[in-house]
């Protein structure tokens, strides 16, 4: 999941402005691992005063970020200027081969991160991101950091995909059970339709530019939970194509809720409705209870809360993970960032070995809104039950984990032809056509 997906407005830049300190010798502080990069456990070794972080995290989530490190930053006398942009995705790259890149960068694609990595720009993870990602992380994790064998970064935050969200009075009312299978969830849809006489669903694929993504994570969710995660994993790295009749079945099974007039658009209109409307907005309508059932990720947990309602299990709104076809194992979907660095100057080094620690988890997550993978976060700081619960699907080593598909995937698919394709549908395409042209989008070399 890309970090714009929050649905919050970028902000140009956000410099702190703030006078630069002088690095004095500095201790471990919290965050440290126990074996550090040469010279920094000892405070022999100085660096620069300031590092400087680049990221598409914007407004008022940047300014919680800024709070997350704020007194270990005083504590290690280094300050960490961060600027975010919307243009990260193309102007990283560009910053990079001017010469002008900046010392750590938050890649919401690991991708992204690979590519830089690959062309010889980025530097391997120093040993204390090391010791935390082994400690941290699991391995799924990891590898997304991970780079022909060599770590390149560690991960930051991390959201859990596939949640349902309903209202737990309106199931109380009428003795609706939250599903346990796909089918399951199909039968709840058509009892709900046939009780209320309208559509059950609401969705808006509306972002922006990048339209269609919301559609793209539900496709994601029905290929892991229908095939499994090696054929996942396959489909990511093309080795398992669009047009492969796996990818359908995932396709058309979406589409039976999706496509279906007499399920969607709650609140909205018809099934054409789900492209001019914006992602975020539908927690309008399923706070009101106009809408009964909706997908999306756990981040949505915000925007209930910015639409008025509460989030719980005895709440206006609460969520159910979407259900694995035959009711048996955890697989979900979900997304976050990767921290890679530029520099290997010692405060840049300490900062990286921070911002992968457990310690910077706890202190992120608390001040709300947001979740890590890491597993030493205590997931009772997890601002709402939804988080919290989040949480304990990433920390349970039964869970499958995969990240977003689309994330993973070159741009010219990920956030290209299937962005496109899943708009297309929607407005009426068949499910062979729109695969046929999303596979066009993948690079020939």
């Amino acid at each position: 999941m890309r970090t714009s997906r929050r649905g919050k407005a970028y902000a140009s830049l956000a410099g702190l402005g703030v006078a630069a300190m002088v690095l004095t010798a500095c201790g471990g502080g919290p965050g440290a691992p126990e074996t550090s990069a040469a010279g920094t456990e000892s405070g022999a070794a100085t660096g620069k005063a300031e590092v400087t972080l680049y990221g598409t995290i914007a407004d008022a989530e940047a300014k919680l970020l800024e709070q997350s490190w704020a007194d270990w930053s005083k504590e290690n006398n280094i300050k960490i200027k961060y600027e975010s942009s919307k243009e990260f995705e193309t102007q990283i790259a560009v910053r990079a081969q001017g010469g002008n890149a900046p010392d750590l960068a938050i890649f919401p694609q690991p991708g992204l991160l690979g590519d830089l990595a690959t062309r010889g720009f980025l530097k391997p993870a120093p040993e204390g991101v090391k010791a935390n990602v082994a400690s941290g992380w699991s391995e799924d994790w990891a590898k997304y950091g991970t780079v022909d064998g060599t770590l390149y970064g560690a991960p930051l935050m991390a959201s859990v995909k596939g949640w349902i969200w309903y209202s737990p009075a309106e199931f109380k009312d009428k003795g609706y059970e939250v599903p346990t299978t796909w089918q399951g969830l199909l039968d709840l849809t058509a009892q709900i339709e046939k009780d209320k006489g309208k559509a059950p669903w609401c969705a808006g694929f509306g972002s922006g530019d990048a339209t269609g993504w919301p559609g793209t994570d539900w496709v994601e969710d029905l290929v892991l939970r229908q095939s499994g995660k090696d054929v996942y994993d396959q489909w990511v790295a093309n080795e398992v194509k669009f047009t492969d009749p796996k990818i359908k079945s995932a396709l058309d099974e979406v589409g039976k809720i999706l496509k279906n007039p007499k399920y969607v658009n709650a609140g909205y209109g018809d099934v054409s409705s789900i492209n001019a409307t914006e992602f975020g907005a539908v927690a309008d309508v399923l706070v009101k209870g106009d809408c009964s059932l909706h997908h999306q990720a756990s981040f949505f947990s915000g925007f209930i809360t910015e639409a008025g309602g509460t989030v719980g299990p005895d709440a206006d709104v609460w969520g159910f993970v979407t259900p694995s076809i035959d009711g048996a194992g955890n697989s979900v979907t979900g997304g976050g960032e990767i921290v890679g660095a530029f520099s290997d100057d010692p405060s840049v080094i300490k900062v990286q070995e921070y911002l992968s620690s457990a310690e910077w988890a706890n202190s992120r997550v608390k001040l709300g809104g947001v979740l890590s993978a890491n597993k030493g976060l205590d997931p009772a700081n997890a601002s709402d039950p939804l988080l919290q619960e989040a949480v304990k699907i990433l920390q349970d080593p039964a869970t499958t984990f995969r990240f977003d598909a689309s994330d993973l995937m070159p741009g010219s698919v990920g956030a290209g032809t299937f962005w496109k394709g899943m708009v297309d549908w929607i407005n009426g395409s068949d499910s062979e056509t729109v695969l046929k042209a999303i596979e066009a989008g993948w690079p020939s070399s």
